[in-house]
């Protein structure tokens, strides 16, 4: 079991996971180190850790609940969350809105989840986090993974005698295709956070990336009702799939995000666009050339003016 202290950086990554750094237990876990916890109905604190927190929603937690609850993106968006800004990033996204009463997540009974197979990623890794630099926005890096345990005061699955190693975890609470469908998701996250301060995102990028994220249908429909195909090259058998396949939208989504708001690759204009555009950029500069050199001539034409009335 390998106990490896948390350098700076990564205290520092893994603090920006969890509503309070200082329940991270300080130790790099691998995926064949062991853990000590089980929850189920008869621990003391069940259902404790659904009130009063912070569940950040990715698009696929979406897609996967409203399907199960069998409405459409904009009304599961409506009913069932609020807006917040995702990893203290100007990148706008949804929490799970909590009951006024109880301050508890609206799927939770005192029985426990009613969407339980279906339940977000962020439910699923408790108590077990996962870091990987490579989500800090380098392109073809390799990643770097490790584990870490949240251990908050009020939870007693610790004191259950259930043991098994992350590996067997994760693998029982489903967490493995979460990993991959949220991954690129992840990643344009942490790819703008990388950039800190210096930069914002403009009005109408953050629209875009809220409608990418949350709602698949509007997506849908710009893509196939707006002047996006006159835009962009596409191939049929994408089309094909992107019409009728959510999932295959949605990482469609992550790709077309990834490019339009970081310029990375896999999205081609069409060739008659980027010259219209260029010739649009040519223009304008033209006329700006054109205004500069009439504003010196008119700045010049004073000048002289003046110098002859003072001779």
């Amino acid at each position: 079991m390998i106990k490896e202290k948390l350098s700076e950086k990564e205290q520092e990554f893994v603090a920006s996971t969890d509503k309070n750094p200082s329940n991270i237990l300080p130790k790099k876990l691998t995926l064949d180190s062991r853990l000590k916890f089980r929850c189920h109905p008869g621990v003391r604190c069940f259902t404790a850790c659904c009130h009063s927190i912070k569940i950040i929603l990715t698009p696929y937690d979406i897609l996967i609940l409203r399907r199960r609850l069998g409405i459409p993106a904009h009304e599961f968006i409506t009913e069932y969350t609020e807006p917040t800004y995702l990893e203290k990033t100007d990148m706008p996204g949804v929490q799970i809105k909590l009951r006024e009463d109880t301050k508890g997540c609206p799927f939770v009974t005192p029985q426990g989840c009613t969407v339980y197979s279906d339940r977000p990623s962020a439910c699923r890794y408790y108590p077990v986090g996962m870091a990987d630099f490579h989500e800090g926005g380098i392109e073809n890096a390799g990643e770097e993974k490790f584990f870490f345990i949240v251990k908050e005061p009020h939870c007693k699955g610790f004191e259950e005698d259930k043991e098994w190693t992350i590996r067997e975890w994760r693998a029982d609470q489903g967490v493995d295709i979460r990993d991959e469908m949220n991954k690129e998701w992840l990643r344009l996250i942490m790819r703008r956070k990388s950039f800190g301060h210096q930069a914002s995102l403009s009005e109408a990028a953050k629209r875009m990336f809220f409608m990418a994220s949350t709602d698949l249908d509007s997506f849908r429909n710009f893509i196939f009702n707006s002047s996006f195909l006159d835009t962009y090259e596409m191939d049929e058998q994408t089309l094909a799939a992107i019409r009728e396949d959510d999932e295959a939208l949605m990482h469609f989504s992550f790709r077309y995000l990834a490019n339009t708001l970081f310029g990375a690759q896999g999205m081609q204009i069409r060739k008659e666009k980027l010259e219209a555009k260029i010739k649009e950029i040519k223009e304008r500069q033209d006329d700006a050339v054109r205004k500069a050199e009439e504003e010196y001539l008119e700045l010049k034409a004073e000048r002289n003016r003046m110098q002859a009335e003072k001779k």
